[in-house]
C-alpha cells in the first residue's frame, strides 16, 4: 500500500496517467460504434449537471431539488438562439449566463432559509418551470417541445455526426470539470466547507454564509446551463419534460450514488443517470422506477459514500489502511494532529 502511495504521489506517474486520459479520449470516439457514442456523450451531459449540483449540495450542504430547471432554460434558450440563426458562440453564453442570472436571483431570495425552507423554494422552480414552458409556446414550441440540428459534423473534419458530438461534450465538460476542480480545491472551496460544516463559525471567522451560499447556488445555476447547452448538442430536442420534478429528483439520487462532494462522483452519477434506466429496462420494463429505488437504497446500505468510496471500502476489507483513510477495523488511531486556530484558517480562506 505504501509502494502504490508513494507511485501516486509522483509527479511522472501523474503527468503520464493525465496524458493516457488525453490520449483515451482523444481516440475512444474514433473507435467506438455510434450507439456508444452517443451513450458516453449523454453520460458527459448529466455528468455536468450533477456536478452543478454537487457544488451547491456535495460542497456547501444546501438542500437544491431545482437543478434540473436551470439545465432546461439552458436547453431552451440553446433552441431558439439556433432557430433564429444567432453566433454560436452568443448563443453558449447566453444559455449560461440566463440560467446563472436566474439562479443569483433565487439564490439572493432563499439563501437566507435553511433545512426544510430553501428545499420548499427549489421545488418549485421545477413545478413552475414545465407549466411556463407550455405556456410560452412563442419561445419554447409550447407541449410539443422544439428541436434544433447545430452540431452536425462539419465537412471539413471528416466525422460522424456522432463523434463530432462526442467531442464537443469532452471539450466543454472537461473543461467545465478542471473550473470546478481549481474551484472547490481553493480558498472558496475551504470556505464552502466550512459553511457547510457550522455556520456560526463560518461567521466567527469572517465568512459570510450568506455570501457563500449565494455564491454556490449561482455557480450551480451557470454549471446548470451548460449541462443545458450539451443536451440541446446530443438530444437536439427539448421540451417541458425536460425539466419535471421526476427528472431532478433523478438527478439527486444520482448525485447520492456517485458521491456527494466529489469530483468523480459527478462522473458517476451521470454514468447512474444514464445507464440506471437502461439496466432497470433490461430486467422488466414495468418495475423500472421499483428497481432503480431499490438500487439506490442497496448502493446507500453498502457505500454510504456512494460509488466514489468503493475504493476505499477495498482498502479497508484488505486490511489496507494510508494516511488520511479511517483506521482500519482492529487499528489505533493515530492522534491528532493539533487543531489550526480560527485565525490562522481564516488566512488560509481569505
Amino acid at each position: 500500500m505504501a509502494q502504490a502511495a508513494s507511485l501516486k504521489n509522483n509527479t511522472w506517474v501523474r503527468w503520464g496517467g493525465i496524458l493516457l486520459v488525453v490520449v483515451i479520449l482523444a481516440v475512444a470516439p474514433l473507435i467506438l460504434p455510434e450507439f456508444a457514442n452517443q451513450t458516453v456523450a449523454r453520460i458527459g451531459v448529466f455528468a455536468v449537471a450533477v456536478l452543478g449540483l454537487n457544488v451547491v449540495m456535495g460542497y456547501t450542504g444546501q438542500v437544491s431539488l431545482g437543478q434540473i430547471f436551470f439545465v432546461g432554460v439552458g436547453a431552451y434558450v440553446t433552441a431558439y438562439g439556433v432557430n433564429n440563426d444567432w453566433n454560436i458562440i452568443l448563443i453558449f453564453v447566453l444559455a449560461v449566463l440566463i440560467p446563472g442570472i436566474a439562479g443569483l436571483l433565487v439564490a439572493l431570495a432563499a439563501a437566507r432559509l435553511g433545512g426544510l425552507a430553501i428545499a420548499m423554494v427549489t421545488i418549485a422552480l421545477p413545478i413552475v418551470g414545465v407549466p411556463l414552458a407550455k405556456r410560452l409556446s412563442e419561445f419554447t414550441g409550447g407541449s410539443q417541445g422544439t428541436s434544433a440540428r447545430f452540431s452536425d459534423a462539419p465537412e471539413w473534419t471528416g466525422l460522424f455526426d456522432d463523434q463530432w458530438q462526442l467531442y464537443i461534450v469532452i471539450v466543454i465538460g472537461a473543461a467545465t470539470f478542471l473550473l470546478t476542480r481549481n474551484l472547490v480545491r481553493g480558498k472558496y472551496g475551504r470556505a464552502f466547507g466550512i459553511v457547510k460544516s457550522n455556520e456560526a463559525v463560518a461567521s466567527s471567522m469572517g465568512i459570510s454564509p450568506y455570501r457563500y451560499k449565494v455564491l454556490a447556488f449561482t455557480i450551480a445555476s451557470l454549471i446548470g446551463g451548460v449541462a443545458g447547452f450539451l443536451y440541446m448538442v446530443v438530444v437536439q430536442y427539448t421540451s417541458p419534460e425536460t425539466m419535471s420534478f421526476g427528472h431532478s429528483i433523478t438527478l439527486l439520487a444520482s448525485m447520492v450514488i456517485g458521491g456527494a462532494g466529489s469530483i468523480i462522483g459527478s462522473l458517476l452519477g451521470g454514468a447512474y443517470y444514464v445507464l440506471g434506466p437502461q439496466l432497470t429496462n433490461l430486467i422488466d420494463p414495468n418495475l423500472t422506477a421499483a428497481l432503480q429505488g431499490a438500487l439506490l437504497l442497496l448502493i446507500l446500505f453498502i457505500l454510504p459514500g456512494g460509488l466514489v468510496s468503493l475504493p476505499r471500502l477495498w482498502r479497508r476489507r484488505r486490511g489496507g489502511h494510508r494516511p488520511g483513510d479511517p483506521a482500519a477495523p482492529g487499528t489505533q488511531s493515530p492522534s491528532p494532529a493539533p487543531q489550526q486556530s480560527q485565525s490562522e484558517e481564516k488566512r488560509n480562506v481569505t
